[in-house]
């Protein structure tokens, strides 16, 4: 089962890169960008979201690396090469 990846704070100092719902860590860093980079990296393997959270573990930012059924408006889509 394919699950978003989030970076949060780790409790012991750092990032880490952690699927919903996992009870551990997927891989601990020491900075943000370092997770970041890996998070994404996962998330576009797998083609999943990837979910940014701040210091206080708030959502700052998402990605999505998948099938976005509410793609972000301004953007042409192609489907079988028929634009939309």
């Amino acid at each position: 089962m394919k699950r978003e990846q989030h970076i949060t704070p780790h409790p012991k100092g750092g990032y880490q890169v952690k699927a919903a719902g996992a009870t551990r860590a997927t891989k601990r860093f020491a900075t943000q960008k370092e997770a970041i980079a890996e998070g994404r990296r996962i998330a576009k393997s797998q083609k999943t979201e990837l979910v940014i959270h701040n210091k206080e573990g708030q959502i700052r930012e998402k990605d999505s690396y998948g099938h976005d059924p509410f793609p972000p408006r301004g953007r042409a889509i192609i489907y079988d090469a028929f634009w939309l």
